[in-house]
């Protein structure tokens, strides 16, 4: 992993470790893939978070206060999904439906006791999606980060960040064909994903308003 350059920003790029079984995650290894890359002036510096209730949200404090990135996106896998989702919202709730990686199920328990029910991702996600779409990659905006540990580490990050001048969010990542298993529907070759990834960080570092375009949810 790339350490920080003292004359550059940076952008902090989070991904998971495998979980639930599985050999591999395509949120990290599309971020290690641009660890260390310049996008739109800023050095990426990308890290691995653990599938893990607490410990992964500390792991995230820990490596924006060592980082003091620009910009924060953080990455995971919606093995359910077929596009890259941009997402909108982090709700103030743990309800595991299988266990982390630690053996802990919370369930219906607040990330942030007394914290507001939602915060908003601060980033372009219509600008980002649409930047997506135009290079031929399946994007979406999502309503809903689910309430496991992705949206436990979103919703912990932008609690952190919400009196700091730091642009931060969530995409999720459906399953990569290099490490799906075989006839996985959705899953995209992880050279897609690593792109979809840059192009959401160019245009995140380079959109200071967002796009007022319709991308929203019907049901």
């Amino acid at each position: 992993m790339s350490t920080r350059h003292p004359r550059m920003r940076h952008v902090l790029l989070a991904g998971f470790a495998p979980f639930d079984g599985a050999a591999g995650n395509p949120s990290w290894d599309a971020a290690r893939v641009l660890d260390g890359e310049e996008i739109a002036g800023h050095r990426v510096v990308a890290r691995r978070l653990p599938v893990e209730f607490g410990v992964a949200r500390d792991a995230l404090r820990r490596a924006i206060l060592e980082v003091r990135p620009a910009l924060v996106l953080c990455t995971g896998l919606a093995s359910g999904r077929d596009k890259i989702s941009l997402e909108r919202v982090a709700i103030n709730v743990d309800d595991a439906r299988i266990p982390d990686n630690a053996g802990r199920q919370p369930v219906d328990l607040a990330v942030v006791r007394g914290g507001p029910a939602a915060y908003f991702s601060t980033l372009p996600i219509k600008a980002m999606y649409a930047a997506i779409r135009e290079a031929g990659i399946p994007a979406e905006v999502s309503q809903s980060a689910g309430t496991y540990v992705c949206n436990h580490v979103f919703y912990g990050m932008m609690h952190m960040l919400r009196r700091r001048r730091i642009r931060a969010g969530f995409v999720h990542v459906p399953p990569a064909i290099d490490n799906a298993a075989a006839g996985t529907p959705g899953a995209l070759p992880l050279e897609s994903i690593v792109e979809a990834l840059r192009i959401a960080l160019r245009v995140a570092l380079s959109t200071p308003h967002d796009r007022r375009i319709g991308a929203g949810a019907t049901e």
